[in-house]
């Protein structure tokens, strides 16, 4: 008997693309489809589970060099030189990333970052030279900015784009948690000889395994993608650009700045910590249900709303102040959540407009946006403080969220992308 299909399309799972709804198929037919989508569902798993594993070592190693430097007697400017120099390798080393996965294969240069960074960490452990450390944080940094890059790529490429957004909120959600838990494993390892790098090793060894045995459905890079220079990408992607570099400017001046605002504003240390986590447990709980409503509006509005919002928050601030400190911790949650959702909003926004290997190069693109908004948010945010202290901080930030609402809002009113 001959199938008979429906008019009516119905989207694929895994591509979004719409198929025809038959009233029969073969049995064969079902099963392929039904293996087409699990596979690329468990590839995307496999690339959520490495890179967070990987978030878990890397948070951890940051607070280690730090904690480990000042032991030594170093000033907090040649720890921040560490830093620095990670942040300038991310820019020199995310546009090679779509390069080296074209020429070696995707799945092979990703395992190849885990075992250069595991190699990394081990030399880490084994001298306490500064200037040694700093060539190696340039080596670290410039690894795991390919495999970030290549990861978000492969994580884009493959996500269904109904649930483009949900899937980035969910590798959002687990960077946060990995990057929260890694700081706390020190507490059990301690700070001293080799056992607080051979927790991070081991983490990097473990994150190859996904890759090993989950990437059936790895999304190819052999085909070649048109060279385009970051500017290209600013002019076709301007939203999506400058909302990474928002994002990198307030996450970077959270963690490195609210330490400084609490004391400012009369509070001890220990609530200078609080607070960086009060703000992170807000990118925790924000992003899967924001990434989720993505899929349902036109994200360019979704990110003018969160601007907005953003804004009329870092206004609220100053108003309760830490005299009302449960209000105060309530709207910095809320800070915390709408900043934190820029980031996976955005990706969510290249993934619509880009394509195959060049979605790989604006990805590394965006990468770059976001490492620039990291160098230079603290500088600019810092001296908000410095001009109106301690509310500065939340003033300037608010300024930022006032300035990329009005660049939205002024594209959608010409009907520009």
């Amino acid at each position: 008997m001959k199938a008979t299909c429906s008019t009516k399309a119905e989207p694929d799972a895994v591509s979004g693309a719409a198929a025809p709804a038959c009233a029969s198929q073969s049995g064969d037919e079902i099963e392929a489809r039904f293996l087409r989508r699990h596979a690329a569902f468990l590839a995307i798993g496999a690339a959520i589970a490495a890179i967070s594993i990987v978030g878990i070592g890397l948070s951890l190693l940051m607070s280690l060099i730090a904690l480990r430097l000042s032991a030594q007697g170093y000033s907090a400017r040649a720890i921040g030189l560490q830093s620095a120099v990670a942040g300038l390798a991310t820019l020199v080393s995310a546009p090679l990333a779509p390069l080296l996965a074209r020429a070696f294969g995707l799945r092979r240069v990703l395992l190849a970052t885990l075992v250069i960074g595991a190699t990394s960490l081990g030399l880490f452990a084994i001298t306490q030279s500064f200037w040694i450390w700093l060539v190696l944080r340039a080596i670290f940094g410039a690894v795991l900015t390919v495999l970030f890059v290549l990861s978000e790529y492969w994580i884009n490429m493959l996500a269904p784009p109904h649930r483009r957004g949900l899937i980035m909120g969910i590798y959002a959600t687990t960077m946060a948690l990995g990057f929260a838990t890694g700081p706390t494993i020190l507490a059990v390892t301690g700070i001293e000889g080799l056992l607080p790098f051979l927790v991070p090793i081991g983490l990097f060894a473990a994150a190859g395994l996904p890759i090993l045995f989950g990437t059936s459905a790895a999304p190819p890079m052999a085909e070649e993608a048109r060279h385009a220079k970051i500017t290209t990408f600013v002019k076709r992607a301007p939203v999506a650009s400058v909302t990474g570099l928002l994002h990198g400017a307030i996450e970077m001046a959270a963690l490195g700045l609210l330490p400084v605002f609490a004391l400012q504003a009369g509070l001890d240390s220990l609530w200078g910590a609080r607070l960086v986590g009060i703000f992170a447990l807000g990118n925790v709980l924000f992003q899967i249900p924001l990434g989720l409503a993505s899929d349902s509006f036109e994200r360019r509005r979704m990110l003018l709303a969160i601007s907005l919002a953003g804004l009329a928050t870092t206004l609220l601030l100053p108003l309760a102040g830490t005299d009302r400190l449960g209000l105060f911790c309530l709207l910095l949650v809320l800070c915390g959540g709408l900043s934190g959702s820029l980031y996976p909003i955005g990706l969510s926004l290249l993934g619509s407009q880009y394509k195959g290997a060049e979605l790989a190069s604006a990805n590394a693109a965006f990468v770059v946006f976001y490492s620039v908004g990291m160098l230079s948010g603290p500088p600019i945010i810092g001296f908000g403080m410095d001009l109106y202290s301690p509310n500065g901080f939340f003033l300037t930030i608010g300024g930022l969220f006032l300035i990329y609402a009005l660049f939205i809002a002024n594209r959608l009113a010409h009907g520009q992308e």
